[in-house]
């Protein structure tokens, strides 16, 4: 399922137009991507919480000379699926 029609099932089942149901989306989203940047948890009961997660600077080789390299710390996001959304998959 891709954005377009995850947002035609929503607008179908809360009886919105597309065009309320996109803006609300997007909104949404957005919203999460500024608070998990932030460095904030957005934790959504039952569906599972974003967070900005870390990962250390190491070592690396650069593949076509063998030369090892530095790779510096970053930080990226990651999701956590709540009980309810596991146990919904299995």
């Amino acid at each position: 399922m891709n954005k377009q029609q995850l947002i035609g099932k929503i607008a179908a089942e809360a009886k919105l137009s597309k065009a309320q149901t996109e803006n609300i989306f997007n909104i949404t989203v957005e919203n999460i991507k500024k608070a998990v940047k932030k460095g904030d948890d957005v934790k959504l009961v039952g569906f599972g919480t974003f967070i900005k997660a870390k990962r250390k600077a190491r070592m690396g080789r650069n593949p076509q000379t063998g030369k090892a390299i530095k790779i510096p710390a970053t930080s990226f996001p990651k999701f956590r699926p709540g009980a309810e959304f596991k146990k919904a998959v299995k």
